[in-house]
C-alpha cells in the first residue's frame, strides 16, 4: 500500500485568474472615473467593477504593490471608500502570484510514470504547491516544466501535499479523470500512506498505539496545529498508527499510518504522545547535528490505479539526512519491518 501524509488539496485552480503575463513590455496603465453608483463603495470593489476580467485577488495585490492611485496619490487600503468623479489609474503589472503557475526545469525524481499519474519521491525542501514566499521553485512549477498535459489540470494534477521538508511519496494525476478519481480516492481513505518518523524520548509502553484525536489550528498560536477540544474549538477528526520500529535511550523509531490527511497530523499526533519529532522545533523537537528539518519520510504509497485496477505498491528509500540521524542514535530500520 501507498502513503503520504498528504491530504487533497484545497488550493485554487492553476487556471483559475487570468492576469497579464510578463513578456518584457511597459505595464498596460487603466484609467477610469469612479461613477454615481459607485460612489461610497470600497476601492477593492471598484477596481473589480472597472477591470471585472481580472480576480479581486489579484487587483488587491496590485493595491499592496501600490500600482493604484487615487487622485494621482498612491492608494494602498482595499477598504478606502471612493466617491463620485474620483479618479483611479492602475498599473496592470504582473505580480509573484500572477507568475507562479510557469514551467520551470526543476530535476523531479520520478518512481513510476504511465499515461494516467506519475509518482514523485520528493525531497526535504521541496515546496509542494507555490503560496506567499515560495512563488516559484515549486514541484508545481516543475510538473509545469516536465509534462505539457500537467498544464491543462488544475494545480498541475497535484492530488495532495507533502509538508516542505517532509521526504517521500506523492502521486500526481495526469488527466482531469485520473485526478477527480484520486481526489475521491483520498477523500474515502482509499490511498494508503505510511510514514517513518524519528521520535524523541524512548518509547515506553505497548506498540501499536492508536492516536485518535481531532486538530485543528492552535488556539495560542495560530502558526501551528494541535489536538483540540471540538466543544470548544474548531477542527476535524484525525487518526493515526503508530507502531514502533526500534528504541533507544534519545528516541524511538516508529511507522505511522494514516487514516485520515489533516494538516501536520503525524508532527501533532506525535507531540501529543510525547515524542515530538526530532528536529521538529515548531511542535517541540529539538535540533540535531544530523538532520536539519522533521525527521519524518513517507517511505510507502500504495492505491488501486484508478484507471486499471491494478494494486500500485511503491516504496521510497530513507532520505540521507534521516539515515544520518538514525545513525546517530543507533537506531536500526530493517526494510521488510515497511
Amino acid at each position: 500500500m501507498k502513503h503520504a501524509e498528504v491530504e487533497p488539496d484545497s488550493g485554487s485552480e492553476a487556471d483559475a485568474d487570468a492576469e497579464p503575463d510578463s513578456d518584457g513590455q511597459p505595464a498596460e496603465q487603466r484609467e477610469f472615473t469612479v461613477t454615481t453608483a459607485q460612489h461610497q463603495i470600497r476601492l477593492d470593489k471598484a477596481l473589480a467593477e472597472c477591470v471585472p476580467e481580472f480576480s479581486r485577488s489579484y487587483l488587491q495585490q496590485l493595491l499592496a504593490d501600490g500600482a493604484v492611485q487615487l487622485n494621482g496619490r498612491q492608494a494602498l487600503k482595499a477598504s478606502a471608500k471612493v466617491a463620485s468623479g474620483d479618479r483611479l489609474r492602475v498599473e496592470m503589472r504582473p505580480t509573484q502570484q500572477s507568475q507562479a503557475f510557469r514551467a520551470q526545469q526543476i530535476p523531479l525524481d520520478i518512481v513510476y510514470e504511465d499515461a494516467h499519474l506519475l509518482v514523485v519521491n520528493k525531497p526535504a525542501g521541496l515546496v509542494v504547491h507555490p503560496a506567499a514566499g515560495n512563488w516559484s521553485g515549486t514541484l508545481l512549477n516543475g510538473l509545469l516544466g516536465r509534462d505539457e498535459q500537467a498544464r491543462s489540470l488544475p494545480r498541475a494534477g497535484i492530488v495532495h501535499r507533502l509538508d516542505k521538508d517532509t521526504s517521500g511519496l506523492m502521486v500526481v494525476a495526469r488527466t482531469r479523470v485520473t485526478m477527480e478519481a484520486l481526489v475521491r480516492m483520498i477523500a474515502a481513505r482509499e490511498v494508503s500512506r505510511q510514514y517513518l518518523a524519528i521520535g524523541q524520548r524512548p518509547w515506553v509502553g505497548a506498540s501499536p498505539r492508536h492516536v485518535n484525536a481531532p486538530i485543528g489550528r492552535d488556539p495560542r498560536n495560530r502558526l501551528r496545529m494541535a489536538v483540540v477540544d471540538l466543544e470548544r474549538n474548531s477542527g476535524k477528526a484525525a487518526r493515526t498508527d503508530i507502531d514502533l520500529l526500534d528504541n533507544c535511550v534519545q528516541g524511538c523509531l516508529v511507522r505511522c499510518t494514516l487514516h485520515t490527511g489533516r494538516t501536520h497530523q503525524i508532527r501533532v499526533h506525535m507531540a501529543s504522545i510525547g515524542h515530538p519529532l526530532l528536529a521538529d522545533v515548531l511542535y517541540g523537537g529539538v535540533a540535531n547535528e544530523a538532520i536539519a528539518r522533521q525527521a519524518l519520510h513517507a517511505f510507502r504509497l500504495s492505491f488501486a490505479h484508478p484507471v486499471t485496477g491494478e494494486m500500485m505498491v511503491f516504496h521510497a528509500p530513507l532520505a540521507a539526512d534521516m539515515v544520518a540521524a538514525m545513525d546517530f542514535w543507533g537506531l536500526r530500520y530493517n526494510a521488510g519491518q515497511g
